[in-house]
């Protein structure tokens, strides 16, 4: 255990934060077209107003750590990433901006819902994908990204990338059985179902398919004995899998149980990546270790992280805890 592994730790915990936190917001965008417009629409944004642009902070934590702990890995994935990272961007600043306007601008109603939908679909599908490019492997020369700019475009990060779109219409759709009631919750119950159903049946595919791609995956997935803990990861996802759509479909009105639920899956989801990346922060050509900032500046950003991260853990609690009632029939909490 040195500080290399300490800020590889950190940036994973800010990464898995922002899918969670940031994974609900849109799944209820990617979702938001199937909601009736009025109400039904109105509750379901109005269910994540009061945290959605705090739930962002994890990715400037993310990024920001990523390039000031690890710049080597920083200048490699991006510039093989390129157009996912201005493709979430864009994403993201339509769906920020359609936020806000389709509230001061109601005569455009119709059009800030398609730049919400379409933002969260876009931002989706590209962080799942970079997500995939990252996996399937990254062309290092002398430290240094020497593909091409559409290396990144293959069957399997598309595979990534609906995979995350369904994780997070998941998220969302469990989110709003949480928060919402009537026929409204009734809805979002059901797309939840559909959502589990996708989720599944892609995440099945993409752990079918990971394994194959480097030999250094293949070893930790299936041979002794790595495989004796590996393989606690799919037997404890069916488990939860079991679960959660008992919660959705069984008879007793469960709420909050499938968000957790579904939370659990990407948790197992995470763990299961790191299995398979262990210890590269580029996969097969570059580790923790060569990525790493000099120790002196691990330290030194260390101690405005020991500061900083318990403020945002702290005013995030907050917000959820002073935000933790339904959303009424009128749309409001």
């Amino acid at each position: 255990m040195d500080l290399t592994v300490v800020w590889a730790f950190l940036i994973a915990f800010a990464v898995f934060m922002y899918v969670v936190m940031d994974g609900f917001d849109l799944g209820i965008g990617v979702l938001f077209p199937s909601f009736r417009v009025g109400v039904e629409r109105d509750s379901a944004m109005n269910a994540i107003a009061p945290v959605w642009d705090g739930n962002e902070t994890w990715l400037v934590l993310g990024g920001g750590g990523l390039f000031a702990a690890f710049p080597l890995a920083y200048a490699v994935v991006l510039p093989a990433t390129y157009p996912l990272i201005i493709a979430m961007l864009l994403g993201l600043v339509f769906r920020g901006v359609a936020f806000e306007f389709r509230w001061r601008d109601p005569g455009h109603r119709a059009f800030w819902d398609i730049a919400f939908a379409g933002g969260s679909i876009v931002a989706a599908l590209a962080q799942g994908m970079t997500l995939g490019a990252l996996l399937q492997g990254i062309e290092v020369v002398d430290r240094s990204y020497a593909g091409s700019w559409f290396d990144w475009l293959t069957p399997y990060t598309l595979l990534t990338g609906l995979g995350t779109l369904a994780g997070y219409a998941l998220l969302g759709s469990t989110w709003l059985v949480w928060k919402l009631e009537g026929p409204a919750q009734d809805h979002a119950r059901r797309m939840a179902v559909r959502a589990a159903v996708a989720t599944l049946v892609l995440l099945a595919a993409v752990s079918l398919y990971t394994p194959f791609l480097e030999g250094q995956y293949f070893a930790r997935w299936f041979a002794m004995p790595n495989v004796l803990f590996a393989a606690n990861v799919p037997v404890v996802t069916v488990i939860v899998a079991f679960y959660l759509f008992r919660t959705l479909t069984g008879k007793g009105k469960h709420e909050a149980a499938p968000f957790w639920l579904s939370l659990a899956l990407f948790l197992l989801g995470m763990a299961g990546l790191g299995i398979s990346m262990w210890p590269y922060v580029v996969p097969s050509s570059l580790t923790i270790w060569d990525a790493a900032a000099p120790e002196r500046s691990q330290a030194f950003m260390l101690v405005g992280v020991a500061i900083t991260m318990p403020l945002i853990l702290a005013y995030t609690a907050w917000a959820y805890w002073v935000f933790r009632g339904k959303v009424g029939h009128e749309g409001y909490h």
